[in-house]
């Protein structure tokens, strides 16, 4: 019975986003190249030379060499072996949702066990510093000084998700004998690397070519992903779903003390973080305070739109979604609450600012470090460039391959 309404519901939802396609065909456009063009400016070139980098350095067995290295660090902290010092690091740098990838690549190439691939994933997201400090800080709420507030609040939140997850799955896990520690030792260590190499025999110009192609699939279905949720945000917000949600948590909100006006905003960011962060950064009937614990929530959730990219790149490994996603409610619940704290000492006390309405000096606008506006200008500028020849290079290797295949 319970599968039967559960298909009913899918049936259901899917046909009404159907007939808002229909019925809203403009604003469905609009939204589609919102997302399209968030997709080719920002995120494929960001991402894209992260993922290379990662899967050769998981080729050339680099991976192995940190791992052995970082075991000591990693195992009594978060439970995980060595290798997920390399996924945590990487997942930082880069963004959503490079810890998933590569959380699911090392199972894949079994260095990890399920219950340390689902432990490793939940804390290896996170949303990266460029867009902590680029696009929302700086591109939204025209305010530099806010970049320390959220990106401290959502990593130290990170973290204390990593020391809550260690403890998952623990009584499975002792049934399962577990593989002898790595005794750290740096000759070990690349003694690994040169084992781990020496056993992935291909030349490196097909280890190149594998990189580029694997990374580039995995962009373009994040792609899909994010023009997809951009449109049904804007769906949502057109047949007025949006604001029957938001009051039910506009109880919530009052329970917090927090303004009802950021209730639609943020079941928008809870559906796609960068709308949700540019609307509530629009909110005129709040302070500057309660914005930004409600960004910092939905920057640490993720949103509907990440879980989705995340969700699927870890089925395709048979790792279960349900950790991270009960992971990403504590992280948001930890960010929004460091925000909380942090905020006295570390903005009011150094800039002094009218807080009635989030109001900003001019003179602390234009503060923003040079590398950021320097990075953020790069990617709005030549960032549909890089998209276009990277796309074109994927086609010329998906050609190759195809032409190898008919000789063989």
């Amino acid at each position: 019975m319970r599968a039967k309404l559960h298909t009913i519901l899918l049936a259901i939802c899917v046909t009404v986003l159907a007939f808002s396609l229909i019925r809203y065909p403009q604003q469905s456009l609009e939204a589609s190249i919102r997302g399209l063009n968030m997709w080719w400016e920002v995120v494929f070139p960001s991402l894209l030379p992260f993922f290379i980098v990662s899967e050769l350095l998981i080729g050339f067995g680099v991976v192995h060499l940190l791992g052995v290295l970082l075991e000591p660090f990693m195992r009594p902290l978060f439970n995980v072996p060595g290798v997920g010092g390399f996924v945590w690091a990487m997942g930082m740098a880069s963004g959503y949702p490079s810890g998933a990838k590569l959380t699911a690549r090392l199972y894949q190439e079994k260095q990890l066990s399920l219950i340390e691939a689902e432990r490793l994933s939940s804390f290896t997201n996170s949303s990266n510093p460029l867009f902590i400090f680029g696009a929302v800080s700086v591109g939204f709420f025209h305010n530099p000084h806010l970049g320390i507030i959220f990106a401290l609040s959502h990593y130290i939140g990170n973290v204390l998700v990593g020391l809550i997850m260690r403890f998952y799955g623990k009584s499975k896990e002792q049934r399962i004998p577990r593989a002898k520690p790595y005794s750290f030792s740096v000759r070990s260590a690349f003694r690994t690397l040169h084992e781990a190499r020496l056993k992935n025999k291909q030349p490196l110009g097909k280890l190149l070519g594998e990189a580029v192609r694997s990374s580039v699939q995995t962009l373009l279905m994040i792609g899909g992903f994010i023009i997809l949720f951009s449109v049904i945000n804007k769906l949502l917000y057109m047949i007025h779903a949006t604001e029957h949600i938001a009051r039910l948590f506009q109880y919530a909100f009052h329970l917090f003390q927090l303004p009802k006006e950021l209730s639609i905003p943020f079941i928008s960011g809870i559906f796609e973080i960068t709308l949700g962060s540019q609307m509530i950064s629009q909110v005129d009937q709040a302070s500057l305070l309660e914005k930004a614990i409600v960004t910092s929530f939905i920057l640490s959730f993720g949103g509907f739109s990440v879980q989705a990219q995340v969700a699927s790149i870890l089925s395709e490994a048979n790792i279960r979604f349900q950790p991270f996603f009960v992971a990403r409610i504590f992280h948001g619940v930890f960010a929004a609450f460091f925000t909380y704290v942090l905020w006295t000492p570390l903005y009011v006390r150094s800039h002094p600012v009218d807080e009635t309405k989030g109001a900003v000096p001019v003179f602390l606008a234009k503060q923003a470090p040079l590398w950021l506006h320097e990075c953020w200008r790069f990617l709005t500028e030549y960032g549909p460039l890089v998209t276009l020849l990277s796309l074109c290079m994927y086609v010329l290797l998906l050609l190759n391959k195809e032409a190898d295949w008919k000789k063989q």
